[in-house]
């Protein structure tokens, strides 16, 4: 089999695209998510290559191992994993936090990440090769009013993907780390609890990033040369500054 990229959160936006990309460069995708119906619309679109689909959460640590256990030996060899999952729930101040918010975002965003992390190690290590690539934030370099827990987790990302770097690197196994700014993805949708038209503002008067930008990116990293690491990358739309300044017109 060729080789073989994993993606987590692979059945909407920057998940998607990226399992798209890849697919186009001729990685084997390994799609993985929480929603069947949307993973089996991506194997569909999908016709480079073969397709393996998991559907699992990855906050189920048991259901992590138990997936990813579950490949066939020819889908055990993966080269490349994309720890895209992850989530925003609610934009308050901490005084008016709503403690299942935290829970869902540390969950997922941090111990998600080590979860499918830990399970894909095995076969990179044997192999002594891999490219972890994760997905952090510009929330994880820097703190907006009202982003605590969200920006506290994507801080942790960009600390692990450091540590990770460091734990990995006599193992022949590289550590990326892309930090998107504002995206237009279902991103915003989520985190106000399905409110589309506070959704919609976001991303209103100037030009977001897609995230077949983010994709795109991902797929020029993954075919650098064997010695070369892009370790960090921020990438903001043309009209973001900061976390906070938007040129919005």
């Amino acid at each position: 089999m060729s080789r073989i990229a994993l993606v987590t959160g692979a059945s909407s936006g920057i998940g998607r695209a990226t399992a798209l990309e890849l697919a186009r460069q001729g990685y084997c995708i390994i799609a993985t998510g929480r929603r069947e119906e949307r993973l089996q619309e991506l194997k569909e679109c999908i016709h480079e290559v073969p397709v393996h689909t998991l559907t699992f959460d990855v906050r189920d640590k048991t259901a992590v191992e138990q997936a990813l256990a579950s490949l066939p030996a020819d889908w055990q060899q993966v080269e490349v994993l994309v720890n895209n999952a992850g989530n925003a729930h609610g934009l308050s101040p901490l005084q008016e936090g709503d403690a299942e918010d935290w829970d869902a975002m540390i969950d997922i965003n941090v111990k998600g990440l080590l979860y499918v992390t830990q399970a894909v190690l095995p076969y990179m290590r044997k192999n002594k090769k891999g490219h972890i690539i994760n997905i952090g934030s510009i929330a994880g370099k820097e703190v907006y009013p009202n982003g605590n827990v969200y920006c506290a987790s994507k801080h942790a990302v960009d600390a692990l993907s450091k540590a990770m770097r460091m734990d990995l690197v006599q193992e022949g196994i590289k550590v990326s780390e892309v930090n998107p700014g504002l995206v237009e993805t279902e991103f915003s949708e989520v985190r106000f609890k399905g409110d589309k038209n506070r959704a919609a503002a976001v991303y209103q008067g100037y030009a977001p990033l897609q995230a077949q930008d983010i994709a795109e990116l991902i797929g020029f990293m993954v075919t650098r040369p064997a010695h070369v690491n892009l370790a960090e990358v921020l990438v903001l739309p043309a009209d973001q500054a900061s976390a906070t300044i938007v040129n919005k017109k």
